[in-house]
């Protein structure tokens, strides 16, 4: 089944350089935004200075949080979840094999490994090590992190693998032998950058990557695709495909499904909008679907997933409703879909996934999953519910989609561990294989679904996790958790690290649904995108204010913690209504959004907040920008802001200088930079304890007057 690439980016923020500055900027520093700032200077990643100043500030933040007596324990208790042989080890079926990467104690980098399907399905599976990635860090002294891997199909005996030092985005490649278990000597290789890679034969690749001037679009993804065959210099690659400056990414690739080959090419005009083209008779025909729909392939299928309402021939269909149509049909210009998903109020499609002989739907309904299998026949499409284990969030991946009905349900609540299933369209009922161990004590917990009033009468839901026995007296330690934006929902699943750090020391744990995220689809995101931002925060405040009224927290007890884009929701709480909260913690945020889209990857996020350098944008931008509205003369809760040298994604400098003008205004702030990391924070399990451990402490430190 095809996904463009581009959508994958959505995982969160997509790629971007490690670099300071555009080249215009660097020509003419005085004509940018934000030129005459006095702590412009912090944007220099690896800089002396900047880092010096990060050691220092680290210093003060560990000499404080260390030192408490819940920190030593909390991290240690994390550590052993994150190191546990307990957790399911996930795979993804290539070929005959199952792969699986594992981190643990003794494997702090990795070990890729792999097994059979009867081996998997025993308690303790024997594996075969394909790469030990500790081994190889320390042949090779340099500290890599595992970014994945591109297997070669059908015969799946080679893989491109990609390599990251210290957990950026950007990567190294290296071509692999599956049979040989060794990297191929004189094989394909592209030293560290952002690439994007697809297999067309043994011999022949399509790669996008950093060509040299002008290969790059403004967000810094890939801009041409090339044809690069094996033993020719890369330079010498035939290009084939080339989008715009202006656009986000723009590639070619080629995709294997149900035993046909489509090649495909693809630009994205903005981070949410895609144009595609099929490779016909040695041309790019376009496909002519509305740009900001998703398209995707079944076979002879093609599925489209809209994002706004699309009116063509004589039906109007809408927005996030999935359609499905003979491709060759529609290529020849019919239009007669087939409605396979049509949303309602409280309804939105979540994902979808292939099977040899079916298609099946994720559903959220009222943010809970539900499953149902669509199968084409002489008739037309029908529909059939599939069973889940209980309320709660469910994830679907197919075993083999090409070849097998069969597919692994995860399935886990906030007090319920996660578990994973075997089952079939066939005979549905899931087949328990792994299940993570109880990592915390639930006993005596309650999950309530509430929802609150937004300033705009919005009903937004959210849930709570607390003790049955829950006093509302307003006296209880509360954490609130909040993202809204670019259409990721917020569902409930199972987190030991929460459960051990937050709630099974007393702590009530909230989960907003704020506008901004998918949780009721296209038209839940859109209500908060650019000019509409300050609605997602107003939800969240809303959410806040509602915990108070029902007794359940009060200013002073109540934390709340987000990061990325949810770490620019935590600024804006903080600037906005410093009095609605006890403690903040913004974990690698945009904090200035006169410059984010001068920053790293920031270009590609426009079309979520707009473009500051538009006076008619940059004028609602303005209203909410964290690092522009903080002052002197507020008092402000104790927040912590954490992020990573190694973030090519969100430039470290949007925490580093909220910072630097916080203490220069004279306010109390923590921070701390991970010097490795990536997006995520964290490069391996010890510093992933340790980051998480900080937050924790600090939390417990402001929520609850003394320790432990």
């Amino acid at each position: 089944m095809m996904r463009l690439p581009v959508t994958i980016l959505a995982s969160l923020f997509a790629l971007g350089h490690l670099m300071v500055s555009t080249p215009s900027q660097a020509q003419n520093p005085a004509s940018v935004p934000g030129a005459d700032d006095p702590w412009l200077w912090l944007e220099e990643v690896d800089s002396e200075r900047s880092l010096d100043w990060v050691r220092a500030r680290n210093a003060v933040s560990q000499a404080e949080l260390e030192a408490d007596p819940r920190f030593a324990d909390i991290r240690q208790r994390l550590l052993g979840i994150l190191d546990s042989d307990a957790r399911i080890p996930y795979v993804s079926r290539q070929g005959e094999w199952f792969y699986n990467f594992w981190r643990d104690e003794r494997h702090p980098r990795g070990l890729w490994r792999r097994t059979s399907l009867a081996e998997y399905r025993q308690a303790e599976p024997q594996w075969e090590t394909v790469l030990d990635l500790d081994a190889l860090a320390a042949r090779e002294h340099e500290n890599w992190v595992w970014s994945g891997a591109i297997f070669l199909k059908p015969d799946y005996d080679r893989a491109l693998l990609q390599l990251s030092r210290g957990g950026a985005d950007a990567t190294v490649v290296r071509e692999f032998d599956l049979n040989t278990g060794n990297f191929v000597e004189g094989g394909f290789a592209l030293p560290e950058a952002k690439s994007d890679l697809s297999w067309i034969d043994k011999d022949t690749l399509y790669v996008g990557t950093d060509f040299g001037p002008g290969s790059q679009t403004d967000s810094g993804y890939s801009r041409i695709a090339k044809r690069w065959r094996r033993g020719t210099a890369l330079n010498a690659a035939e290009t084939v495909f080339e989008g715009l400056d202006s656009d986000v990414w723009a590639g070619a690739y080629l995709e294997h499904d149900h035993g046909l080959i489509y090649e495909f090419a693809a630009t994205a005009p903005t981070f949410f909008t895609s144009r595609l083209f099929l490779r016909q008779d040695n041309d790019w025909v376009a496909l002519a679907k509305p740009d900001d729909a998703e398209a995707a392939t079944l076979g002879e299928q093609l599925l489209i997933r809209l994002k706004s309402e699309w009116s063509v021939g004589e039906h109007s269909y809408p927005a996030g409703a999935l359609l499905a149509i003979d491709f060759k049909a529609f290529m020849a210009g019919r239009r007669d879909f087939a409605v396979l998903f049509t949303p309602s109020p409280r309804t939105a499609l979540d994902s979808f996934v292939t099977t040899r002989n079916y298609l099946i739907t994720n559903v959220l309904d009222n943010v809970r999953n539900r499953l149902y299998a669509h199968r084409l026949d002489a008739g037309g499409w029908t529909r059939t519910e599939l069973p889940t284990p209980g309320v709660g969030t469910a994830s679907v991946s197919a075993l083999d989609a090409d070849h097998s009905d069969d597919y692994f349900l995860t399935f886990s609540g906030f007090l319920r561990p996660t578990s994973l299933f075997l089952a079939s369209v066939a005979n549905p009922e899931p087949v328990l294989l792994k299940s993570l161990p109880a990592f915390f004590s639930t006993q005596g917990m309650q999950v309530e679904q509430h929802e609150a009033v937004s300033k705009d009468g919005t009903q937004v839901p959210y849930f709570v996790v607390s003790r049955e026995d829950l006093r509302a007296d307003g006296s209880n330690p509360t954490l609130l958790y909040g993202y809204g934006g670019f259409e990721v929902s917020m569902t409930p699943s199972y987190s030991a690290t929460v459960g051990a750090a937050w709630l099974e020391r007393g702590g009530v744990y909230v989960l907003a649904n704020i506008r901004g995220g998918g949780e009721f689809g296209p038209a839940w995101h859109n209500a908060a995108r650019r000019e509409h931002r300050q609605r997602a925060y107003d939800d969240f405040i809303a959410i806040a204010e509602d915990l108070m009224a029902r007794g359940i927290t009060s200013p002073a007890h109540l934390g709340i913690q987000g990061g990325s884009n949810g770490g620019l929701l935590m600024g804006v709480m903080l600037t906005q209504r410093p009095e609605l909260f006890g403690a903040v913690v913004s974990q690698v945020p945009l904090l200035d959004m006169r410059r984010y889209n001068r920053l790293l990857a920031g270009a590609s996020w426009m079309d979520e907040y707009g473009n500051p350098d538009i006076p008619e944008d940059w004028a609602f931008i303005r209203t909410y920008s964290p690092y522009q509205n903080v002052g002197a003369d507020i008092h402000y809760p104790r927040v912590l802001f954490t992020t990573s040298t190694r973030d090519d994604r969100v430039h470290p400098a949007h925490a580093r200088k909220m910072v630097a003008r916080m203490l220069e205004q004279g306010h109390d702030v923590l921070y701390y930079e991970n010097i490795e990391g990536g997006h995520g924070g964290a490069a391996n399990n010890q510093q992933a304890a340790y980051m998480s451990a900080l937050a924790y402490t600090f939390l417990w430190r402001q929520l609850r007057e003394s320790p432990e």
